[in-house]
């Protein structure tokens, strides 16, 4: 049996989710219920919050622009994801939606967007990611939703660490080697972050100012060239292998 039914239609909603909760429908995600998906009453959704699991709902009461669902029972219950944070330079909007929905579905729980001294796109639209987050969740059957923070300078992220959080710094001139050798010692349990830098890779002082703190972790993706969303995969993917069990 499958672990999730990608059959059925999945929505994000903001209320509290418990049995016989009638929760109201409209706007954008109404007209995507009813019009796009071209549901009537009396056909079943399931819906999740990121708080209280994932729960069977039906709907009621549906009308031109709006409708509302009755929540029927529990499907899955909430369970804590994987404590994986991701910092990363922000970058243009296309490639930056792409990495942001592929975060999510390898299991980051919280998105910090760092900037460096060599970003170029510092701008970045917080409602976008959380958008592509909350969509990325929807389509994967994944439960939590990744918290989405403000841009801040990378300087800024590092004087503010929590040392008990372990920093996988992708480094393209670290020593070539095996990541999963490199990763193989940190705690399976363990809170941890990965970060990857911008296009133009990291400036020499911040390079070594990361090197110098007793948390990272530098691991080299290999001689190939990856354009930043695609470390970003590769990355979160070697973290994936290496603490499986443990995420």
């Amino acid at each position: 049996m499958a672990i999730h039914d990608f059959s059925s239609q999945r929505l994000f909603v903001e209320p509290q989710l418990l049995q016989g909760a009638e929760i109201a429908c409209e706007g954008q995600q109404a007209n995507y219920l009813l019009n796009v998906l071209r549901m009537r009453e009396g056909d079943r959704l399931r819906v999740f919050n990121g708080r209280d699991g994932e729960w069977d709902a039906q709907l009621r009461a549906v009308r031109k622009k709006d409708c509302r669902f009755v929540v029927q029972e529990c499907l899955r219950p909430q369970i804590a994801g994987p404590d994986v944070e991701y910092l990363f330079a922000p970058l243009k909007h296309a490639r930056l939606d792409y990495m942001v929905q592929k975060a999510v579905e390898l299991g980051v729980r919280r998105l910090r967007p760092v900037v460096t001294r060599r970003t170029i796109a510092e701008r970045v639209n917080l409602d976008r990611m959380r958008a592509n987050v909350i969509e990325a969740a929807e389509q994967c059957g994944i439960l939590q939703i990744a918290e989405v923070c403000a841009p801040v300078k990378l300087d800024a992220a590092i004087s503010g660490w929590d040392g008990g959080r372990r920093l996988v710094f992708c480094d393209e001139a670290a020593l070539a080697g095996s990541a999963v050798e490199q990763l193989a010692g940190m705690a399976a349990l363990s809170p941890v972050a990965v970060l990857i830098g911008p296009e133009g890779g990291f400036d020499p002082a911040e390079r070594d100012m990361l090197l110098r703190q007793p948390y990272t972790v530098a691991v080299s993706l290999g001689p190939r060239i990856m354009r930043a969303d695609t470390a970003a995969v590769a990355a979160l993917a070697l973290v994936n292998a290496v603490h499986g069990q443990g995420w």
